[in-house]
């Protein structure tokens, strides 16, 4: 335990007069360090209220940076930070709510060969990763290392948290023992996240991280906490620790870090021959090129925005509507990034239709290429 300075006496007095906490556990908690993994929608009320709690050595990875488009949710950055890295957005409001605690930035993404060096020097991981390659390699870096993995996730309206500890109880795997097929599973930014939920599960996160830095209550050690902000209800589901677990297990496959990108089916970000960029397809369309442009999203999102001259087909009606479309004409399919697009291109070229293509970032890429080239008044 650290000692208390008479700044922090007062600082902490509301939270140390819980006797639960008091001195000793705030001496703990000064003493304790955090590792935020991301600064988006759960790292950022995660971190705030860290800090607030007066966690004494909070670490922030994160190679982003911040997007107008993420304020509904990144409470943590303003919109004078938009086009800042994340940690020098995230630093600077930490050490200005609580200039009592040390905050390390480290920017740049985990990986393989950064993930046991990093976590190794903190106490307990936090995961507001929004990917599963991240995902999966905070939890095996975690079991690895033996470190406490405080996990949350959200979409939509709905999300999920729990505390994972393969020394005392099952880990991320021991659920999820491999990842869905990317095809599967759109981001939020895809499939939408309202703005609070990612606040209601950090919070969740900071306080599971918080009492086991101070030792106080029970956790959600072989628990699953299920939110449902449309009706507003939580649910519970008991997890096993799984003995044929591939990481924490009897007989661990996984002993070392792999590549987590290949593992989950995640696409490089390389040239694709079948995606056409905003800048080509504006090009096309000025010189007068014939492209048929389908919108391929549903309806709510083709009646929030769309591109001028689209025609809206939604994925799923795609293949019932072949036949209003010409195999000879040149197509390009658009959706909000590029994922729903490129199974629809798939689905027409498997039908037989040559000139196909999807617009890579989608219409989000599309708006920020047209924001990016519209003059400004000085």
């Amino acid at each position: 335990m650290t000692s208390l300075t008479e700044t922090d006496l007062v600082r902490y007095s509301r939270q140390m007069r819980l006797p639960e906490v008091g001195e000793a556990g705030q001496g703990r908690l000064k003493a304790g360090s955090v590792l935020l993994v991301g600064a988006g929608g759960l790292g950022s009320p995660a971190a705030l209220y860290l800090a607030g709690a007066g966690v004494g050595r909070i670490g922030i990875i994160d190679g982003d940076t911040v997007d107008v488009s993420n304020l509904h949710r990144q409470v943590l950055h303003g919109t004078g930070s938009a086009g800042q890295p994340k940690t020098a957005s995230a630093g600077e409001r930490l050490r200005d709510l609580n200039p009592e605690i040390e905050v390390v930035l480290i920017e740049e993404a985990l990986t393989s060969s950064n993930g046991l060096r990093v976590i190794a020097d903190f106490d307990l991981v936090l995961d507001g990763s929004d990917n599963f390659p991240t995902r999966y390699l905070t939890n095996d870096a975690c079991v690895l290392l033996g470190k406490p993995n405080v996990y949350g996730s959200v979409f939509r309206f709905e999300g999920q948290a729990s505390f994972f500890h393969a020394s005392a109880g099952p880990c991320y795997r021991c659920i999820y023992s491999d990842p869905p097929p990317p095809a599967l599973v759109p981001s939020c930014e895809e499939g939408g996240v309202l703005g609070t939920v990612p606040g209601i599960i950090g919070l969740i996160q900071a306080t599971e991280a918080i009492k086991w830095l101070a030792g106080l209550g029970s956790s959600l050690l072989g628990r699953l906490l299920l939110f449902d902000g449309r009706s507003m209800q939580f649910r519970e589901l008991k997890i096993p620790k799984n003995p044929r677990c591939k990481v924490c297990g009897e007989n661990p496959e996984i002993k070392a870090l792999i590549d987590y990108d290949a593992y989950c089916g995640t696409p490089k970000s390389t040239a694709n021959p079948g995606e056409i960029t905003a800048g080509e397809l504006r090009a096309a369309r000025a010189a007068g090129r014939p492209v048929r442009l389908i919108d391929v999203r549903e309806t709510h999102e083709w009646a929030a925005a769309r591109i001028d001259g689209a025609q809206h087909i939604p994925l799923r009606e795609l293949p019932m509507r072949l036949s209003a479309l010409s195999p000879d004409e040149e197509i390009v399919l658009y959706c909000q990034m590029g994922g729903r697009s490129a199974r629809g291109r798939d689905v027409l070229r498997e039908a037989g239709f040559r000139h196909v293509k999807s617009l890579a970032g989608g219409i989000q890429q599309w708006l920020r290429e047209l924001s990016d080239s519209t003059p400004r008044a000085e």
